[in-house]
């Protein structure tokens, strides 16, 4: 990625970036900042990822998803100018940083998104403005870290100038942050509540106002406008996205599994299945007293968890199960585990897209 970036550099107008990081809360933050950015007179540009349904998703231009033939013309640009053994050496998210930031380069400002995990993240090799922290909780471990002191070391080494680190879970954040150019979420004069307010109004789960606040920390530290109500509208689909008597989540970790919990008024059919690698067993037993039952979707991909094992975990927090067929227009649902679960349910039941 360095390589890459350094002979595109010369060719490449890098606007003013804000960096994102952390766990959970990324996409909803970024986005709410873009709209911020934007309702402020700004020309803005918000990379994220993955995607839901298509690829144009993860690059948001001017409050737009960027199109095709602006995706194709950004791709033409970079097979001039990088030689074909380094194209072919990036790895689908590197290329696609840079098909990114070839869109945003007559912007002002863009947001990026980190992908996993900070410092050695594709995002991290352009220079930045600031650094936003969201909250920091166990994922990926094979690559970040068992403690979540490794894990918030590895994500908060990405901050060049200066950073924010909003609302954290674990004291263990906080005190690795004292050794970076920070200032914490506490440290902004923020009405807490009165963003609650506007989250509710809007009909969403209450946990949005922490992504609020951390853009409104953000829009303080660079002296722009920040109104909440509007800002609020722009929002990202798949994040506690409710589509009738159906959630959409794009969730798959602890730290979100127990937001969801906090949320849920009441009893729910989860639909769900998950990757390998993640804390499955851990997430069902935090939702198991607002699950009814679990429909499990099956999704081709060679991440996914072995059935068997899955059943076994959904047994073992007392959960009955059932393999999804469909919607039942008298249950309630919430569709949760990755993005190729939200993904895999939103092309069955296209009714509801």
């Amino acid at each position: 990625m360095p390589k890459a970036y350094e002979l595109l550099k010369p060719h490449l107008r890098i606007p003013k970036i804000i960096h994102i990081v952390g766990t959970n809360g990324k996409g909803s933050t970024g986005r709410f900042l873009a709209g911020s950015l934007k309702e402020a007179g700004f020309t803005v540009g918000h990379y994220t990822s993955p995607h839901i349904l298509r690829f144009n998703e993860r690059i948001w231009l001017n409050g737009a998803e960027a199109s095709d033939e602006v995706l194709e013309a950004a791709h033409e640009w970079l097979q001039v100018r990088l030689p074909q053994e380094v194209s072919e050496a990036l790895s689908y998210f590197e290329y696609t940083t840079f098909l990114a930031m070839v869109v945003f380069k007559e912007c002002e400002y863009v947001v990026l998104e980190a992908g996993l995990g900070g410092e050695y993240d594709a995002t991290a090799v352009f220079e930045n403005e600031l650094t936003l922290v969201t909250t920091i909780g166990y994922d990926h471990q094979a690559f970040l870290g068992d403690s979540i002191e490794a894990i918030a070391t590895t994500k908060l080494n990405a901050i060049q100038k200066r950073g924010i680190v909003g609302y954290q879970e674990y004291e263990e954040v906080k005190e690795v942050a004292k050794r970076y150019p920070v200032k914490f979420i506490e440290e902004f004069a923020i009405d807490r509540k009165a963003l609650e307010r506007v989250v509710a109004n809007e009909g969403f789960a209450p946990f949005f106002a922490k992504n609020l606040a951390l853009v409104q920390a953000a829009a303080m530290e660079l002296g722009i406008p920040f109104d909440a109500k509007k800002v609020v509208r722009y929002r990202l689909p798949g994040r506690m996205e409710r589509r009738g008597n159906v959630i959409l989540d794009v969730g798959h970790n602890p730290l979100s599994a127990q937001a969801i919990a906090k949320t849920l008024q009441e009893q729910v059919v989860l639909v769900y299945n998950s990757y390998e690698d993640k804390a499955y067993e851990e997430v069902l037993a935090i939702l198991q007293p607002k699950v009814k039952r679990i429909e499990i979707i099956a999704i081709e991909n060679e991440r996914i968890v072995d059935e068997a094992a899955l059943i076994a975990a959904i047994e073992n927090v007392g959960l009955e199960w059932r393999r999804f067929e469909g919607i039942d227009p008298n249950e309630r649902y919430l569709v949760y585990g990755s993005f190729k679960v939200v993904e895999e349910f939103l092309k069955r039941e296209r009714e509801i897209l």
